[in-house]
């Protein structure tokens, strides 16, 4: 007996706390996720690492033992120059030296990855008025571009999300869930191709030393605004028409990510996934149970001030009656005369 309250008590705790159950799951599942990030990136890159840090020694001491003049310090403070400056986009190598990071189509690049949160990080303000500016600038910009983009992305929606899924289920009698599903799978398929199979492919033709997956792989950091900034297009040694080719880069990073809202805004309108997020989610008060709630509290404060009303003018009549004396009457086994 004792055992099935137990559980009965259990199971109710259960289901009246279960977006909080839901929710710390979801934080589990979190946490889990990002160690598993964590054990797989650490097992395939750190060999890689260990090797490139071999080979980079065994490098430099080749190069000391060819040039005994110089010494291991010198060369030290000079790589450490070299790669400071690296750092901020600049390159002592003579191949390199013709690409200049800050003429107008460089900077509008910078503008747009720092206004998007993009941030390669390939370049970066050398003085301190331009890190003064940048921060300024984003400060201002990147409210300025989450409004903007919140507006297009309101704007194409209706076109391209409601008003077909809407026309569609009444044309022809479907289910809304099940047209609205069909049509977000398409249109996802529709924004991969064009915004990162086909620009794939025309990056892996135009740039060097990049192939297929490492140009699909620039176009899913880029668009994702995760930019690492290990591929930047337009950075190679005499790239053919280097200005326009900048400008078309910057025009596909907003285009793409206006795309990419728009694919993502159409998924969470899903009633599968609003059903899925509900699960995590607070349940907010209905208007029914706050009204329900406030005539209860109304009705208890009225009791208790009836209550209290009530007391006080009870001690007032009482206060207010004059005083009576009740003579005592005499037990019948006493010693009363008129009683024979």
């Amino acid at each position: 007996m004792l055992q099935s309250l137990t559980s009965n008590s259990c199971v109710r705790l259960i289901q009246s706390h279960k977006s909080t159950w839901y929710f710390l799951l979801l934080v589990l599942g979190y946490i889990l996720y990002l160690i598993f990030g964590a054990v797989v990136f650490s097992s395939v890159e750190l060999p890689y690492e260990d090797r490139l840090r071999q080979e980079l020694r065994t490098i430099k001491k080749l190069f000391l033992q060819d040039h005994e003049c110089l010494s291991e310090e010198r060369l030290e403070e000079f790589l450490e120059k070299a790669l400071e400056a690296s750092n901020y986009g600049v390159s002592i190598l003579n191949n390199a030296s013709a690409n200049w990071n800050w003429d107008f189509t460089s900077s509008l690049f910078f503008a747009s990855t720092v206004l998007s949160t993009t941030g390669y990080g390939h370049t970066a303000p050398l003085s301190d008025g331009g890190k003064a500016f940048c921060i300024v600038y984003s400060v201002l910009g990147i409210p300025f571009t989450l409004l903007f983009l919140t507006a297009v992305v309101q704007r194409i929606m209706i076109f391209s999300t409601r008003r077909p899924v809407m026309y569609v289920s009444t044309r022809w009698g479907l289910s809304k869930p099940l047209v609205a599903m069909v049509h977000a799978t398409l249109l996802a398929i529709l924004a991969a191709s064009c915004f990162f199979l086909i620009p794939a492919a025309i990056f892996s033709s135009l740039e060097e030393n990049w192939n297929f997956l490492e140009s699909f792989y620039f176009c899913f950091i880029s668009l994702s605004t995760i930019g690492l900034g290990d591929y930047v297009p337009g950075e190679s040694f005499n790239q053919r028409f280097r200005q326009i080719y900048k400008v078309g880069i910057t025009v596909y990073l907003l285009l793409g990510l206006v795309v990419m809202l728009v694919v993502l805004e159409t998924f969470c309108e899903l009633q599968q996934l609003k059903t899925l997020r509900k699960m995590f989610y607070l349940k907010k008060e209905k208007p029914q149970d706050r009204l329900a709630i406030l005539e209860h509290d109304h009705l208890a404060f009225t009791a208790v001030s009836h209550r209290n009303n009530s007391t006080s003018l009870r001690e007032d009549n009482t206060k207010n009656l004059p005083f009576v004396s009740v003579p005592e009457l005499a037990s019948p086994g006493g010693d009363d005369p008129m009683i024979g």
